[in-house]
């Protein structure tokens, strides 16, 4: 089952409990699928492109978030923490650092990669074994710290 017909299952789901909440952010949720699929030209959108519009609304979220703290709104703080968790619910499973740092070590020896030069060809292979399971900022610290010189202490 892809996920976006998960996604549709759910919110008919939330739709039938009168859970609110859920079946708003849902319904949102497949707005920007519908932005997704007009901007690609696709009638069905495969798992990559649902999990990036998830993620997106998820940056979304945590921006509105620390905007609302900001503004001593905890009545906002909490309603957006609560969609942001229902969001994250349809995400993959992250990937431990340990298991980023074995990808990472692998597409360093697959490509031969030493020097900042290589960080493109290296963020690209890395970025296709993860798919979305792992932070790209993270991703992109630890592969420039294995490609940075590393400077004799004096």
């Amino acid at each position: 089952m892809l996920l976006e017909d998960k996604i549709l299952d759910d919110y008919k789901e939330a739709m039938k409990a009168k859970d609110t909440l859920k079946a708003s952010i849902l319904s949102f949720l497949r707005s920007q699928f519908m932005n997704v699929r007009i901007d690609k030209r696709k009638d069905k959108l495969d798992d990559s492109d649902v999990i990036g519009a998830v993620k997106k609304l998820i940056k979304q979220h945590q921006d509105s978030i620390e905007g609302f703290k900001a503004g001593n709104r905890q009545d906002l703080v909490d309603k957006e923490t609560r969609e942001l968790e229902i969001l994250k619910t349809y995400l993959p499973e992250e990937l431990g650092p340990e298991q980023v740092k074995q990808i990472i070590e692998e597409a360093l020896t697959a490509l031969g990669a030493t020097t900042m030069k290589d960080m493109g060809r290296v963020m690209k292979e890395v970025m296709a074994k993860t798919a979305g399971r792992a932070d790209s900022k993270i991703i992109s610290d630890m592969v420039k710290e294995k490609l940075t010189p590393k400077t004799p202490q004096q």
